[in-house]
């Protein structure tokens, strides 16, 4: 299933799972407006042809006892194999790393860390810029977090 074979009902699955992935079949047929075995096909279609990623709890970093949240850009020594398959290697390796993206412009990859302080923070950044295919780190703590997963954290 591709992007442009979806309709609206499935768009509509789509969006309430991602508001509230617990919701049941039952609970989401009677918010799409179709029967909850419909819901399940749909849902288990979704599922295989990947466009629904996943199922999980989003987590404080705070409650894993992680009170620094960075974003850490990366540009590599080269874009040769072996340098991206190393730095891969790397970025798995590393349980504070929470997200890592491929990016465009001056950075080759953006990472978002969580660690217990800043002390540990500097140490993530000295083991990542001391692995030869990492050329240059440019790092920013985040102070506050308006929004994430299109979900405003904090209320004006």
């Amino acid at each position: 299933m591709k992007m442009n074979e979806i309709d609206d009902f499935d768009l509509k699955i789509l969006r309430l799972l991602q508001a509230n992935g617990r919701l049941t079949n039952q609970e989401l047929s009677d918010l799409v407006g179709l029967s909850a075995s419909q819901c399940s096909r749909r849902r288990i279609s979704l599922e295989q042809s990947g466009l629904i990623l996943g199922y999980h709890a989003r987590i404080a970093p705070q409650a894993m006892g992680r009170e620094v949240l960075a974003m850490i850009e990366v540009r590599l020594t080269s874009h040769r194999t072996g340098h991206r398959e190393q730095f891969h290697a790397l970025v798995t390796g590393l349980e504070a790393i929470i997200d890592a993206y491929k990016t465009t412009g001056d950075a080759d990859y953006t990472l978002k860390v969580a660690v217990d302080n800043l002390d540990s923070l500097n140490q993530l950044m000295e083991l990542i810029t001391a692995d030869d295919c990492v050329a240059h780190i440019k790092t920013a703590v985040v102070l506050e977090r308006l929004k994430e997963n299109s979900e405003v954290t904090k209320r004006p």
